[in-house]
């Protein structure tokens, strides 16, 4: 009697389920139906960014998922991304909760993960202080060529020695925000930075968009650490401890405003000020933090995994090396290191930059976007609270934008026919809207000028002509390639 109450009970489970999760067609469709409780996070694989392309040949370029009993709705191709992103900005500027924030009691804190007036006020505040430290302009230029020296000295130390170079990339990449947030840089020999470099470095590839632990937070108190959610706690409560101690050890209340040497400084000065004129604002120190976390989280990873991608293919490309070289040593010459000014005479270089960063595609679903109130998207109706995820991969990767030979390396679809850069209004490797990266300007000037000077100087060779290091990677909230070595040589 038990067994058969047990059944019906089942049966009963079974048919109200599949009729509550009938199809609702204001929403997208979905590539699988959701399961109980888990919706598809169980279907999610290992690489979501091959999944999304064909759930999107199977559903169109919008369609739903359930993360749990979240709604994510995926968007994919430009024109569908521009509609949410810039038409209707106003719908889909919010971020989600997310789970490491959590961790460190700083959710809804900071530049990237903030929503509403707050994120707005720590977006203009921030953007304010970078542009005056000279963001996109000669004065940062001048120090971001510092730390280039820098790295390129360390690279000539390796003589030619095969070494796997992201650890230090990243110090050095690290070493240019570290300089804007706390006014310091760390010598390539410190053990303590290297440490909580790689912690970072795991934080992003240990993470995805699609993690079971941004949806049910609760596991992270299970036994074990089968979704990892211990690890990137430890590893994120390290990076905020650190740059915690440097905040307490810099923070000072400073009334001349000509005793700015970093970003710290700079934001107590901007607080100080609206306080006094009696202004209510967000700006304090735990906003502060988070703002110092996210800058060289973002500006450590996301730059020096594009050249760590612009080497690798430089391996398997070895004739779009030379002909970067042969340009600055026309252009330039060798005498001297290129500088932001020469940045208009190396189109071919600016066009292997910018075609590293469309087929690389990093962030290859950007960051989650969250749909504050209910809205039309498509033919579709939104409701509020949905999760809005954009592919760019969708959008770096079209064959009717780049061609046929899209996934392959060709630096040329960014030159135009009278040999001038062509930059589509489809590149859109930073996203786009107002949440697009906020450090962008800055990005462009580390890459120019961190690789200009490498290709001046080294030739990228492989360990042996045998053994040239797979295009594979590894996936997850920034795609980086594989671990591999290069063997740096110095060019006569």
């Amino acid at each position: 009697m038990e067994l058969t109450t047990l059944l019906v009970a089942v049966v009963v489970f079974v048919v109200a389920y599949a009729w509550f999760q009938r199809p609702d067609p204001h929403l997208p469709p979905s590539p699988r139906r959701p399961l109980p409780i888990f919706g598809h996070l169980f279907y999610m694989s290992s690489d979501p960014r091959t999944q999304f392309k064909g759930w999107r040949k199977q559903c169109g370029d919008i369609y739903s998922l359930y993360m749990g009993k979240t709604l994510v709705v995926v968007l994919n191709g430009y024109d569908l991304i521009k509609e949410a992103l810039v038409k209707k900005a106003d719908v889909f500027s919010d971020r989600p909760p997310f789970f490491l924030d959590k961790t460190i009691g700083l959710e809804d804190h900071g530049v990237i993960f903030s929503s509403g007036a707050l994120w707005k006020e720590q977006r203009s505040v921030s953007l304010s202080i970078l542009r005056a430290f000279g963001m996109g302009k000669n004065l940062l230029a001048d120090k971001i060529q510092e730390e280039v020296g820098c790295y390129t000295n360390y690279l000539a130390s390796l003589k030619g020695k095969p070494t796997d170079i992201r650890v230090m990339t990243n110090i050095s990449t690290s070493n240019v925000i570290c300089s804007i947030l706390i006014g310091h840089r760390f010598e390539y020999t410190d053990t303590e930075f290297q440490d909580l470099i790689k912690k970072l470095g795991a934080l992003v590839c240990d993470q995805q968009n699609v993690s079971l632990v941004h949806f049910f937070m609760w596991l992270r108190h299970l036994p074990g650490d089968f979704f990892k959610a211990k690890k990137m706690s430890v590893n994120m409560n390290a990076i905020m401890d650190a740059l915690s101690k440097f905040l307490v050890e810099k923070k000072r209340h400073i009334e001349d405003a000509n005793d700015v040497c970093n970003l710290i400084d700079a934001y107590i000065i901007e607080r100080n000020k609206k306080l006094k004129a009696g202004i209510s604002t967000t700006l304090n120190d735990r906003n502060l933090l988070k703002i110092m976390i996210d800058l060289f989280g973002a500006g450590t990873e996301t730059t020096s995994t594009t050249i760590y991608w612009c080497v690798l293919y430089m391996l398997h490309y070895p004739d779009v090396q030379n002909k970067v070289h042969q340009e600055i040593k026309s252009q330039i010459g060798t005498d001297r290191a290129p500088t932001i000014q020469d940045k208009s005479k190396l189109t071919y270089l600016n066009a292997v930059i910018m075609e590293t960063q469309r087929l690389a595609s990093i962030v290859p679903l950007s960051l989650t976007h969250l749909c504050s109130e209910e809205a039309a998207l498509g033919k579709y109706v939104l409701p509020k609270g949905t999760y809005i995820m954009p592919n760019l991969d969708s959008v770096l990767h079209d064959k009717t934008i780049w061609g046929e030979d899209a996934m392959s390396f060709r630096a040329e679809r960014f030159i135009d026919n009278n040999g001038k850069l062509e930059i589509p209004e489809q590149f859109i490797p930073f996203s786009i809207g107002r949440r697009m990266c906020l450090g962008e300007a800055l990005a462009k000037m580390e890459l120019f000028l961190f690789l200009s000077a490498m290709f001046q100087k080294f030739q990228f060779l492989p360990p042996s002509p045998s053994s040239v290091p797979e295009l594979s990677y590894v996936s997850g909230i920034v795609i980086t390639p594989k671990h591999y070595e290069v063997r740096m040589i110095e060019r006569k």
